[in-house]
């Protein structure tokens, strides 16, 4: 039973947006997300410790099974494997973000990271359903990519500013060049850069390619502005605090 689990056959486990398993799934990561706030006063001492290196755990734990799975069944291809998705580089900046700490990875990691996974969980490029190993390694690798931001932001205590908006942006930028020349290279379609995805999801509805590439980039922008804004009301609200 566990073997068929981890079949490549996608017609045995199919997924379907919004099905039950999809529902279940968005349900235990908003789950987790409320509990990871109304516990961020408590997670402290060695508990914030042990807190972060389950993490990194999850994290790398997440990848190497993703990437060994790939292997064992000899599917592993340069076009599939490569970390130059949205949600496959933000797995590997989080978990450099939690290991060093770095301030301008955590920029770039909260921007990439909280747009690009939380869309994954809402509408996921995903071709095996539950019980299907693959499913519960995708939600669980995407859900861990946004507690590790909120983590950040939540029990380290780290903010943003507008020029953190700007930074992450020109950065993700520039590194969808570099995935754009390695779709090139070997026929890939990292960051859906040469076309939309298989599966239905937003993209759909903005436009061919290669127009809705430009209608990505405003929505990106946009989306960061909205995940800028709560830092920016905090700070706001705490300048008036002061004033008064």
């Amino acid at each position: 039973m566990f073997r068929e689990m981890l079949n490549f056959r996608y017609g045995e486990y199919p997924f379907e947006l919004f099905s039950v398993s999809h529902i279940a799934a968005i349900v235990v990561s908003v789950g987790c997300m409320m509990g990871l706030y109304i516990s961020r006063n408590r997670i402290q001492g060695s508990l914030k410790s042990f807190f972060k290196w389950l993490l990194v755990v999850l994290l790398i734990l997440s990848e190497v099974s993703f990437q060994a799975w790939y292997y064992i069944y000899d599917h592993w291809d340069l076009t599939i494997n490569l970390p130059f998705q949205l949600c496959s580089l933000s797995l590997y900046l989080c978990t450099f973000m939690l290991l060093t700490k770095s301030y301008r990875i955590f920029e770039v990691s909260f921007f990439a990271s909280m747009s690009g996974a939380f869309i994954a969980i809402l509408t996921p490029e995903l071709f095996f359903g539950f019980p299907h190993f693959r499913y519960f390694q995708f939600f669980l690798a995407h859900l861990t990519i946004i507690l590790a931001c909120l983590y950040m932001v939540w029990i380290e205590g780290y903010s943003l500013t507008l020029g953190s908006v700007i930074r992450a942006f020109f950065t993700l930028n520039g590194i969808a060049v570099l995935a754009y020349t390695v779709n090139k290279l070997v026929g890939a379609n990292y960051m859906f850069l040469m076309h939309k995805p298989n599966n239905t999801s937003p993209i759909d509805y903005l436009g061919e390619y290669p127009w809705y590439l430009i209608s990505l980039e405003a929505i990106s922008f946009f989306l960061f502005l909205i995940l800028y804004a709560p830092f920016f009301l905090m700070r706001d609200k705490r300048s008036q605090g002061k004033v008064n």
